[in-house]
């Protein structure tokens, strides 16, 4: 029989209890809602688990709802009465910590109180007794909160970047949850981390998964306990401390050979099976090495192809770029010239969709042939880039100013100028097919 879904008199009935982390905020104990479609109507119950499926969906938003609302509720009190603590003179102290001390620190808060006419004002009270609990909430919704906190620091995403970001955090959290269960988050231990850590190993072994995809969900889960424990001042234990899996290997992708480019990806017919779009984005990564995400995310205002110097601006036009540095000024030549002259407007099929972009080429390179390696992707069209850059002998701080790689040190002087650029990219330039 499908979930949640009963037989009661001549009716489908959807029935479900409500799940322990919730019962505090909604007393009903047992959820009943009849489906209105009679049994003999709907012999197996397919229309009516359709209908409990809704019910369902819309029962956890609310609880969802509630969960949320309290501990925004439970924040704001924490906090309003740390403010009012100190208003009154005192840092706030929970009421067990002060206890614990010279009694006569209580009795002069209690005094205060009195002395102030304040001893029937439960606020006060509660900021001077330190009374009002410290808000947590449990493990299942630390992204929702760690999310919420660091609004600021996500402001500038675009949509597909905000995607990514939150998927691998969501991950990572629902992948914790079902390790060592939900609980408080206060209550999580580093007996529960060890544990975390020893289901990733099992997982490298059985499914040979890489050290690296480990400690990348490590490292997320870390820093939200770590930021959360700040921003809610719960005190957490730094529970991951010294447990990032050993044996982690930076797969360098492998850059295209120069001849391989100009002989099996630009001669003839090799690209034709692909997309006109996806096509052209390659054609303009040979001659920049731009990263996927940069170029599908030109447009308009930072395509200048009627200045004397063709060239493309690499900008954070409404998404972050990786560093700092990656904002460029680049020369078109050869292919990536003749391509955006076909596109004079960007991409956009593939506007603020790298990831789409990267998963269609990449399949069809491997479908045709086209990957020399299993660590050729699209991406080694930029590490050719620069091995040609190096060829030439272009000298290094050019070629990081052209690759947009961060370098940590001083800036002086407003860096190579487009002229420059231009000189050592007519170097590596492809010879142009007949036709795109």
């Amino acid at each position: 029989m499908p979930d949640f879904l009963t037989r009661r008199g001549t009716t489908w009935h959807f029935v479900r209890r409500v799940p322990a982390e919730f019962a505090a905020l909604d007393r009903r104990g047992i959820i009943r809602h009849s489906t209105r479609i009679r049994i003999a109507d709907d012999r197996i119950g397919r229309r009516a688990a359709r209908v409990a499926q809704k019910l369902n969906e819309a029962l956890e938003c609310y609880w969802t709802s509630l969960a949320t609302t309290q501990s925004a509720s439970e924040a704001s009190r924490y906090d309003e009465v740390r403010r009012r603590a100190r208003s009154l003179g005192y840092d706030y102290v929970a009421n067990e910590q002060l206890i614990t001390q010279p009694i006569e620190r209580l009795l002069e808060r209690l005094e205060t109180l009195v002395a102030n006419g304040l001893a029937q004002d439960a606020p006060a009270r509660a900021a001077l007794l330190g009374t009002e609990k410290r808000p947590t909430f449990s493990l299942s919704r630390l992204f929702e909160e760690y999310e919420a906190a660091t609004r600021d620091e996500i402001r500038d995403f675009s949509p597909d970047q905000l995607r990514i970001w939150r998927n691998g955090r969501i991950r990572a959290v629902a992948q914790f949850v079902k390790v060592v269960g939900d609980k408080p988050v206060t209550a999580i231990t580093e007996s529960d981390a060890i544990d975390y850590v020893e289901w990733w190993r099992e997982r490298i072994l059985e499914e040979d998964v890489a050290a690296k995809s480990a400690n990348k969900d490590i490292g997320q889960l870390s820093r939200m306990l770590k930021e959360m424990s700040v921003r809610r001042r719960l005190n957490l234990p730094d529970i991951f401390k010294g447990l990032r899996l050993r044996g982690e290997v930076e797969r360098s992708r492998q850059p295209y050979d120069p001849a391989f480019i100009q002989e099996r990806l630009l001669k003839g017919d090799a690209l034709a099976g692909l997309n006109d779009d996806a096509r052209l984005v390659l054609h303009v990564m040979m001659e920049t090495g731009l990263r996927p995400s940069e170029v599908v995310n030109l447009r308009e205002g930072t395509i200048f192809l009627d200045a004397a110097i063709p060239h493309v601006k690499v900008a954070a036009d409404g998404r972050r770029l990786k560093t700092e540095d990656s904002a460029r000024d680049m020369p078109l030549v050869g292919v990536a010239l003749a391509a955006m002259r076909l596109r004079p407007g960007g991409f956009a099929k593939y506007r603020d969709k790298a990831t789409v972009l990267s998963a269609t080429v990449n399949k069809y390179l491997a479908e045709n042939d086209l990957r020399p390696t299993k660590d050729h992707t699209v991406y080694s069209l930029r590490h050719s880039f620069k091995d040609r850059l190096v060829a030439i002998e272009a000298p290094d701080s050019l070629i990081d100013s052209l690759m947009g790689h961060k370098t940590y040190k001083p800036k002086y002087g407003r860096g190579p100028s487009l002229e420059l650029k231009l000189k050592y990219l007519e170097q590596i330039a492809f010879e142009r097919p007949e036709r795109l």
